[in-house]
């Protein structure tokens, strides 16, 4: 099964009090906090973040309130950058099933063509169906299943976009 083009997406309308920027520096700390509360088993250590801002200082998106991080995503373009992944999307438990991790993937998703990036590939837990669902909503098509992608035990999807 093939995935869907990678087409620029709309910019995000109104998402009420939350606004969707690049992270910088200062937000390390709360990131940190944050990918550790999302992905207590797989959260990267601050000098992974750290590196990432400094990488892809214009693909790790942060959505916040004015006071306080509540979600991220983080793509990671490929050294040719016709590829990118997405290493990382979150939202606090508390905003799930608000459309605010469908308007972080937009976002990024809207940025990266931009940017010269014809496809995008990411990995989700086979049980996390809520992220499937809407992966696929967005157009990702399923690649196949990796055992023990993260290790054993922690097999992973595969999806596409741009395929």
């Amino acid at each position: 099964m093939s995935a869907h083009p990678l087409v620029p997406f709309s910019p995000p309308s109104d998402i009420g009090p939350f606004r969707i920027r690049p992270a910088s520096e200062d937000d390390l700390p709360a990131l940190v906090r944050l990918d550790t509360e999302l992905f207590p088993d797989f959260a990267y250590p601050y000098f992974a973040l750290r590196q990432f801002l400094d990488m892809y200082t214009d693909h790790l998106l942060v959505l916040d309130d004015g006071s306080c991080l509540h979600g991220y995503a983080l793509s990671a373009p490929s050294a040719d950058g016709r590829r990118s992944w997405i290493l990382g999307l979150g939202v606090a438990k508390q905003l799930r099933g608000q459309g605010l991790a469908r308007r972080l993937m937009q976002e990024t998703l809207r940025r990266l063509p931009t940017d010269g990036v014809h496809e995008v590939w990411l990995t989700v837990d086979p049980t996390n169906t809520a992220a499937i669902g809407l992966y696929r909503s967005l157009g990702f098509a399923e690649q196949g299943a990796r055992e023990g992608y993260f290790g054993p035990g922690n097999d992973r999807l595969l999806l596409a976009l741009g395929h």
